[in-house]
């Protein structure tokens, strides 16, 4: 098969369970403070929206295991979050997934893995290098960064255990955790998920915003470079209506571009 051909194939669905402790556990994975009572303690827990992320990565792992494209060269470049409920303190989420789109690049094919659920809908974009030219379309293009100065502009000092903590969600991969590993794939030491960051990012920005983290309702953003526990990363953000675009940096190199995030008014849905 060549990429294009994948396109709209079912990805069949799955249900998933987790309790409080796994949503708990995911906040403080993404930076949340012992303070920070909704997100840590049973007794007031809000489920952070990005935590089902943690229970949908089975879908883009399942179209490598069928063979669309090679995981082990395969790049994460992008994620989007649509948030249609909140999630329940524990139980259980069955979801659907597909390929929504295959994009042709020519050097590399991206492919799209929508899943959706009664909670939320998610999408994967995956660069596949070598998959292209299969005479597809090549797809939109990556948003620009606005040229007007920023109306916030954030530090996010990431941990050192962060990404330590986060692979015990379920995304196990040896190069987050293992020098070694992280070495084989061209990096000079183990690095954080990107989902990880994306996420971790939403705190500072609803603070900045005057909402709360699980409040979100939308959230994209593309993965421009690997981000290391301990990194501080600079987060520029613009009013966009009633969202927010926003990228971030560490070490003056973008690690997030094309940033866009949304809030639900404080008591709605």
């Amino acid at each position: 098969m060549n990429a294009g051909d994948w396109q709209g194939r079912d990805l069949g669905e799955r249900t998933v369970g987790y309790d409080e402790r796994d949503a708990i556990l995911y906040a403080l994975a993404v930076g949340a403070r012992a303070t920070d009572l909704d997100l840590v303690y049973e007794e007031r827990l809000r489920v952070l929206p990005t935590f089902a992320l943690t229970r949908a990565q089975w879908a883009p792992d399942a179209l490598g295991a069928l063979g669309a494209f090679d995981p082990r060269t395969a790049v994460h470049g992008a994620q989007r979050l649509r948030v249609h409920a909140p999630l329940p303190r524990s139980g259980e989420l069955t979801m659907a997934a597909r390929v929504a789109e295959v994009w042709d690049k020519g050097a590399a094919a991206v492919f799209e893995v929508e899943v959706d659920s009664d909670h939320f809908t998610a999408t994967w974009v995956l660069f596949a290098p070598g998959r292209g030219g299969f005479g597809g379309d090549r797809g939109p293009s990556a948003p620009r960064r606005p040229a007007e100065r920023p109306g916030h502009e954030l530090r996010l000092d990431t941990s050192t255990e962060q990404a330590a903590l986060y692979r015990l969600l379920g995304d196990r991969h040896a190069m987050h955790i293992d020098p070694a590993a992280a070495k084989e794939t061209g990096m000079p030491r183990p690095f954080m998920h990107g989902l990880c960051t994306l996420a971790a990012l939403t705190l500072p920005l609803a603070a900045a915003a005057g909402a709360h983290p699980a409040d979100l309702a939308e959230l994209e953003g593309r993965f421009a470079a690997p981000v290391f526990p301990g990194d501080r990363l600079r987060t520029d953000g613009w009013a966009d209506g009633d969202a927010i675009r926003f990228e971030a940096a560490a070490d003056g190199g973008p690690v997030i571009s094309g940033g866009r995030l949304r809030f639900h008014p404080a008591g709605s849905p």
